[in-house]
């Protein structure tokens, strides 16, 4: 393979791979180069000078004449000058001599290693590119076809064809993905392993729906509306904390559109995700009674120190602050990051009847009263107006354990 075969299959692949020419160049003339220094022990003499669009390729060695007997003979950039006269008989010491060096000089298996070499270090920039192109876009949404359906991962294709991976623990529970058809994800996180890139993808995100709601609601695109907080169950259900600066735009009106119109598509896009969009305000007491909606509570008490939040509802708001599997409570905590811990306000009649289940601390475990009080059971008679399978289902405790509390609170009560 001579140069000029070279440097045109090269260029070809360097192409097809969108490598630019400056690049590819710069490419060519490090390979050489070292192919040089391994051959000479230096390059700092030598002049590579390539032309990649009709694949010239010109090595130029520079030498300074000195004496035979010169104690200098032996450097790279020294040429005796009986050497230098079988190049050109009229030289004298002093003079440069230019030589040229054809790339059939080096050997055949050291241009098949240039030949690899080039190819690799294209592979190894294709890498860096694509590392590069998608650091720059983590957080924002790309459409991407799906590949490959694996047990851990789901394995997209962008437009350029490039391997992008949505692992299962970045998806929605409810997704069902078929191959060959399109779907919507964020860019999560991008890893560089063994050399490689690898792009990993996320649609339970809160980042996600973030990106969902700029791309449905203009007023949020253009930053008229803003989003303070977004907490998710993925596909579940999640709550969007959202603030106008603008007093005659509603935030919640204009996200939800008109019976709703602009979150269905967002809520579709989520596998039905149900979304509860609350408008932020900095009164912690009104974020905390918003944050609990569609409850309503009665009063509430807060402990800024240990960072809880009591409060006090009737009987009938309970179940709808805990919300099913206990998500409403756990998200409306977390979006006003305190820990909310909600109880019933007991009738006036019922206050002498009913007992605080903080009285059985010494015939229950502590930690048993908690988790009755975690799902807004304070009282014995509250406990015992729910059924045993009820409280098996709302609570995590075992059958045995909840056939205890009844007894010891039936017995009081007998």
């Amino acid at each position: 393979m001579n140069s000029h075969e070279l440097i045109e299959s090269f260029a070809e692949f360097a192409k097809s791979k969108n490598i630019d020419r400056p690049t590819m160049i710069k490419i060519l003339e490090d390979v050489f180069r070292t192919m040089i220094r391994k051959k000479f022990g230096s390059d700092e003499n030598f002049d590579v000078i390539i032309n990649a669009e009709n694949g010239d390729l010109e090595m130029w060695r520079t030498r300074e004449i000195v004496s035979d007997d010169s104690e200098d003979i032996w450097d790279l950039d020294k040429i005796p000058l009986t050497e230098a006269r079988k190049i050109e008989t009229d030289f004298e010491v002093g003079e440069e001599v230019a030589e040229t060096i054809k790339l059939e000089d080096f050997g055949r298996r050291v241009v098949q290693t240039a030949r690899q070499t080039l190819i690799q270090k294209v592979k190894d920039l294709e890498k860096d590119l694509l590392y590069q192109k998608y650091k720059e876009v983590v957080g924002e949404i790309i459409t991407a076809e799906v590949y490959q359906i694996l047990g851990r991962e789901v394995i997209l294709i962008d437009p350029e064809g490039n391997e992008l991976s949505l692992p299962k623990s970045e998806q929605i529970p409810k997704d069902r993905f078929r191959k060959g058809e399109t779907t919507k994800s964020i860019v999560h996180r991008v890893e560089m392993i063994n050399g490689t890139p690898k792009i990993i993808l996320s649609r339970s995100s809160p980042a996600f729906l973030e990106r969902l709601f700029e791309s449905e609601i203009p007023e949020v695109y253009d930053g008229l509306i803003t989003i303070r907080k977004i907490v998710r169950e993925p596909g579940e259900r999640a709550k969007v904390a959202v603030e106008s600066y603008d007093d005659r735009i509603d935030p919640v009106g204009a996200c939800v559109g008109m019976k709703g119109s602009r979150i269905h598509s967002i809520v579709r896009e989520l596998e039905n995700e149900n979304i509860d969009v609350i408008n932020y305000t900095d009164n912690l007491e009104l974020f905390i009674s918003r944050a609990l909606s569609p409850a309503k509570i009665g009063s509430l008490k807060i402990d800024q120190e240990d960072g809880r939040v009591s409060v006090y509802m009737k009987p009938d708001q309970v179940s709808l602050a805990i919300g099913r599997g206990g998500q409403n409570i756990k998200l409306a905590s977390r979006l006003v990051g305190m820990e909310i811990d909600v109880f019933r306000e007991l009738e006036e009649t019922e206050d002498e009847e009913d007992i605080d289940l903080a009285e059985f601390d010494d015939e229950i475990d502590g930690w048993v009263i908690s988790e009755l009080r975690r799902i807004g059971l304070d009282t014995a008679k509250s406990v015992l107006a729910l059924s045993r399978e009820e409280l098996f289902r709302r609570t995590e405790l075992e059958e045995e354990t909840v056939d205890e509390v009844l007894a010891v609170l039936r017995q009081e009560f007998e």
